[in-house]
C-alpha cells in the first residue's frame, strides 16, 4: 500500500513540472527530490531509482535522445504526416498567429488580452462616420434601389466616389483615406443597417482586390497610375478569382495564360494570351480595371527554365480587346453589381501583371496574404452591422406592435427571440472589434478571418430568421417601408461568397488553425523538410520533444480542470465573469490533447474526416468569440447593465462548445481512444445550459426600452430621424408610444375601462374634450398613433405597380450557359 502511495506521489510531482511546463532539467530534480523523501522513508528502494535514472537520461540527454528516440520517431513522421499541396502550404505560410495562438497553448494569458489596446477612431475618422457616412445613408431608397432601379442612384454612386468611399484602404500618399481597419468596420456597418447594395458596394473595393494588391506588390508606375485614380473613383475595380470549375477550390482555377509575343499597340512585346471564364464577380459590370487571377504557363520557355509559373494576379482594363464584361447576375433579388468575366486568346503585356514579371506565379501567395484582412473585415462587419439594427428595430416593433391588449415584446415566445437577436448582435459587434484591433496592430489573422466570416455570417442568419419570426406579416410584405424582407433574402449570399461555409467549418478554421496555431506542428513539418541530416534531426528533436511536453502538460491540465472544475484556476476579475475565464482555460488544455491525440491516432486522414474537424474547428471559434465578448465587456467599463448580454453570449458559447466536445468525442473512429478522452475532458458531462429564459427576457427587456444600455448595443448604426428613415421613424415611435402609455392608462381610468390601445387618434380628440388630457398629451397621442399605424401596416400595389421598370429589358433572353473557354 506505502509503494502505491509513493507512486502516486511521484506520478503527482510529474504531473505538477508538466502542469507548470517546467525545464526537463528542473522537473528531474524536483521529481529526484520527492523520490528522495520516499527513500528516507523508506518507501523508494533502488529498482525505483533505476527506472528514474534511465528515464531521465533518456529524455534529457541530448545526443542518445537524438539517436535512438528522435531519429525513429522522425522516420514514423515522414510515413503518416499528410501531404501538403503548394497551394495549401502558401495558405498556412501566410498571414500570422494571433490569440488563436494563445488559445491553442492551453493556457490563455487573460493579462495579455486585456492589454491589446482597445480600438478608436481618429478625429477624421469620426468625422467620416458622423459626416458622409450618415449623408449617404440619408439618400438611400432601398425600394427604388432594389425594385426599380436595381442599382444604386447616380447620385449615389458620385457620392461615394466624391467622397473616397472606395479608397479607405488606399494610404494618403496617393490620394486616399487611410482608415484603420476598425473605422472601416464601423463605416460597413453603418452602411449594412440601412442597405446592403450599398454596404458591399462599398466593402469589396476595400477588400481584397486591385488598390490591396497593388499597395503590397505593385509596381511604382502601378501604383502611382492607378492608386490615385481609384481613390477618386475615376476607376472602379473588381476582382476575378471564382471560376465555374472552381469555387471555393480557388487553387484550381482551369483560367489560364501563356507566355508568347504579340502585337500591343503596334509594337511587338513579350506578353500572355490570356483565356479565362469568371464568374461571381462583384462590381464586374460597372469595373473599369479587372483583377484577374489565372495560371500561367511559359512553355516556350521565354521566361526561364519554368513551364508551369503557377497562379498570377494581373490587372486587365475594360477597354482590353475581346473582354467580355458587362453583364449581371442577380443574387437573390439584391441588385448589387455582380456578373461574368469572360476572355478567349485576350492577349497583354507581362507589364498588367500586379508587380510586374518578377511576380509572375507569385499570385496564390499575394492572395492569402490579403484576404485573411479583407475577409476579417467586410463580411464580418456588414452582418454585425445589421445584426444591431435589426436589434434595435425588431426591439422597438415588439414594443410598439400590440397583440391581446399586450405588446408582442412581453409574450415569452417573442422574449425567446429577442434573446437570441440582442446576445447575437452583442457578440457579433464585440468579435469585430476585437478582431479588426488586431488588424490594426499589424497582425494577418487568416484563422482568426475564417472564424469571423463563417460565426458571424451563420449568426446573421439566425437573427434575421428570429426577426423575421417576430415582425410575420411585416416581413414578409415587400414594400417601401419593409425594413426587413431585402435582408432576409440575401443573406445567403453572405453565408456564400468569400469561401462557402461549409468548406470554411469543415476544412479551414481547425485545418488551418492545428498548423498555424499550434506551437510546435509546423516546426516538425519544416524540420522533416530540411534536406542536412543534422540539422533535420537537430530540429526536429527540439520540436518533437517540445510537442511531447506540451502536450503532457495539458493532459495534466485538463485532467486537473475536470477534477477542480477550474474553480481553483486564476482569473483576472474576481466577478460574475471569473467562472468564464476559468472554464475557457480548461477548454484550452482540452482543445490543445484533443489536437494532439487526434493527430497522432489519425495522422493524414484527419484531413479527410472533416466532421471531426468542424468539431475541433467550432470549439476553437468558441473560446475565440467569448474572447472578444470578455473583452468588450471590459473595455466598455464592466458596466453592470450589460451583464445580461455577456452572460447570454457566453452562456451560448460554452454550451454549444460542449456540444462539440461530446459529439467528437461520441464520434471518434476508436472507441477506446474515444472513451479514454472522455474520461480526461468531459468525466463528468457537461457544465454549462444554454442561456436561460430569465436571461432572454432581461435582453428583450432592453431591447424594447429605450437608455444606455440599449444604445451601447446600436452604437454607430444609421438612427437619424428624418423623413425617408425607417429606423429612425421606428425609434421615434418607439419613444412616443412609451410616453403615451401613462397617458392611455389614465385615461383608461377616467372611463373606467380597459380600452384597446388602438385608434389612439380618436381617442385622443374625445379625451381632450373632455378635459382628460392638454393639448399637447393630444397631439402626441396622435404623432404615437400615425407612427404606430406606419410601424404595423404594410404596402399594397396596383398590379402594375408590381411590374419593374426595367422589364421590357428583361425580354432579352439570358445567357444561362457559360462560355466553354477553347484550349489554348
Amino acid at each position: 500500500m506505502a509503494d502505491l502511495m509513493w507512486f502516486l506521489i511521484v506520478l503527482t510531482a510529474f504531473g505538477y513540472t508538466s502542469y507548470k511546463q517546467l525545464s526537463a532539467q528542473t522537473s528531474v530534480v524536483v521529481i529526484a527530490t520527492v523520490m528522495l523523501i520516499g527513500s528516507i522513508v523508506g518507501s523508494i528502494g533502488i529498482l525505483g531509482w533505476l527506472a528514474f535514472a534511465a528515464l531521465a537520461f533518456a529524455f534529457t540527454y541530448v545526443p542518445f535522445r537524438k539517436d535512438f528516440l528522435s531519429s525513429k520517431l522522425l522516420a514514423f513522421y515522414k510515413k503518416v504526416s499528410p501531404e501538403m499541396s503548394t497551394t495549401e502550404q502558401e495558405a498556412i505560410d501566410a498571414g500570422t498567429v494571433w490569440w488563436d495562438g494563445d488559445i491553442f497553448s492551453g493556457k490563455p494569458d487573460w493579462n495579455k488580452l486585456h492589454a491589446i489596446a482597445q480600438p478608436r477612431l481618429s478625429p477624421e475618422e469620426k468625422a467620416f462616420l458622423e459626416g458622409p457616412c450618415e449623408e449617404v445613408c440619408a439618400m438611400v431608397d432601398e425600394w427604388q434601389i432594389n425594385h426599380v432601379d436595381a442599382d444604386l442612384s447616380d447620385e449615389i454612386w458620385q457620392y461615394l466616389k466624391d467622397n473616397k468611399f472606395f479608397a479607405m484602404i488606399i494610404e494618403k500618399r496617393f490620394g486616399g483615406l487611410e482608415f484603420s481597419a476598425y473605422a472601416q468596420s464601423r463605416v460597413l456597418q453603418k452602411l449594412a443597417g440601412v442597405s446592403a447594395v450599398l454596404s458591399s458596394t462599398v466593402g469589396v473595393p476595400n477588400s481584397l482586390g486591385p488598390g490591396e494588391l497593388l499597395q503590397h506588390y505593385g509596381t511604382k508606375e502601378q501604383q502611382d497610375y492607378y492608386l490615385p485614380r481609384l481613390a477618386v473613383g475615376d476607376e472602379i475595380p473588381c476582382f476575378a478569382l471564382t471560376s465555374p470549375e472552381a469555387g471555393s477550390d480557388a487553387g484550381s482555377i482551369p483560367d489560364q495564360g501563356i507566355v508568347s509575343k504579340g502585337l500591343f499597340k503596334g509594337e511587338e512585346v513579350l506578353g500572355m494570351r490570356l483565356t479565362f471564364n469568371k464568374r461571381y464577380i462583384t462590381l464586374a459590370p460597372v469595373a473599369t480595371v479587372i483583377g484577374l487571377a489565372f495560371k500561367l504557363y511559359d512553355p516556350d520557355g521565354l521566361l526561364g527554365d519554368t513551364e508551369d509559373l503557377g497562379i498570377t494576379c494581373a490587372l486587365i482594363p475594360r477597354d482590353t480587346e475581346g473582354l467580355d464584361v458587362g453583364r449581371r447576375h442577380f443574387p437573390l433579388n439584391v441588385p448589387f453589381h455582380n456578373g461574368p468575366v469572360r476572355g478567349q486568346d485576350i492577349f497583354v503585356p507581362l507589364s498588367y501583371i500586379i508587380g510586374g514579371d518578377k511576380m509572375a506565379g507569385k499570385g496564390w501567395r499575394m492572395l492569402m496574404e490579403c484576404l485573411s484582412v479583407g475577409r476579417v473585415i467586410t463580411l464580418p462587419s456588414s452582418a454585425a452591422g445589421g445584426a444591431k439594427s435589426i436589434a434595435l428595430a425588431t426591439g422597438a416593433y415588439s414594443r410598439i406592435r400590440r397583440q391581446f391588449r399586450l405588446p408582442i415584446g412581453q409574450m415569452e415566445g417573442v422574449e425567446e427571440m429577442l434573446g437570441r437577436i440582442g446576445g447575437n448582435a452583442y457578440l457579433m459587434d464585440a468579435v469585430t472589434s476585437f478582431s479588426t484591433a488586431g488588424v490594426d496592430l499589424g497582425e494577418k489573422p487568416s484563422v482568426i478571418s475564417a472564424i469571423c466570416k463563417y460565426h458571424l455570417t451563420e449568426k446573421m442568419r439566425s437573427v434575421v430568421n428570429d426577426s423575421m419570426d417576430v415582425h410575420g406579416g411585416k416581413g414578409i410584405c415587400l414594400g417601401p417601408n419593409n425594413y426587413l424582407g431585402r435582408g432576409y433574402q440575401g443573406v445567403p449570399i453572405s453565408i456564400t461568397v468569400e469561401g462557402a461555409n461549409i468548406l470554411t467549418r469543415n476544412m479551414m478554421i481547425f485545418g488551418q488553425g492545428a498548423m498555424r496555431c499550434h506551437p510546435f506542428v509546423l516546426k516538425e513539418i519544416y524540420a522533416a523538410q530540411i534536406n542536412d541530416r543534422q540539422e533535420q534531426l537537430e530540429k526536429f528533436d527540439d520540436a518533437v520533444f517540445g510537442h511531447i511536453g506540451f502536450a503532457l502538460s495539458n493532459t495534466f491540465r485538463s485532467v486537473w480542470f475536470s477534477l477542480s472544475g477550474g474553480r481553483l484556476s486564476a482569473a483576472p476579475f474576481k466577478d460574475q465573469t471569473a467562472k468564464y475565464y476559468r472554464a475557457m482555460q480548461g477548454y484550452s488544455a482540452n482543445l490543445a490533447v484533443l489536437t494532439d491525440i487526434s493527430m497522432g491516432v489519425l495522422g493524414g486522414s484527419l484531413k479527410r474526416r472533416e466532421r471531426l474537424s468542424a468539431r475541433l474547428g467550432d470549439i476553437l471559434s468558441y473560446l475565440y468569440l467569448g474572447s472578444a465578448v470578455l473583452k468588450r465587456f471590459d473595455e466598455q467599463g464592466r458596466n453592470h447593465d450589460d451583464l445580461p448580454f455577456v452572460h447570454w453570449a457566453m452562456q451560448d458559447c460554452l454550451s454549444k462548445l460542449e456540444i462539440a466536445l461530446d459529439d467528437f468525442l461520441a464520434n471518434f473512429p476508436s472507441k477506446p481512444v474515444g472513451f479514454g478522452l472522455r474520461a480526461i475532458v468531459m468525466p463528468f458531462g457537461k457544465r454549462f445550459n444554454k442561456p436561460s429564459d430569465e436571461l432572454e427576457h432581461q435582453i428583450a427587456h432592453i431591447l424594447q426600452t429605450p437608455g444606455a444600455t440599449r444604445s451601447r448595443l446600436g452604437d454607430g448604426q444609421y438612427l437619424a430621424r428624418i423623413d425617408g428613415s425607417l429606423m429612425g421613424d421606428l425609434e421615434q415611435t418607439l419613444d412616443n408610444m412609451i410616453a403615451v402609455e401613462p397617458i392611455f392608462e389614465r385615461i383608461c381610468r377616467f372611463y373606467k375601462q380597459k380600452l384597446p390601445m388602438t385608434g389612439l387618434d380618436t381617442l385622443a380628440v374625445k379625451a381632450l374634450a373632455d378635459e382628460v388630457i392638454t393639448e399637447k398629451e393630444a397631439n402626441l397621442m396622435k404623432e404615437a398613433e400615425a407612427g404606430r399605424l406606419r410601424t404595423i401596416n404594410v404596402d399594397d400595389f396596383d398590379p402594375q405597380e408590381l411590374v419593374m421598370a426595367t422589364s421590357a429589358k428583361a425580354k432579352s433572353k439570358s445567357k444561362t450557359k457559360a462560355k466553354a473557354p477553347k484550349a489554348a
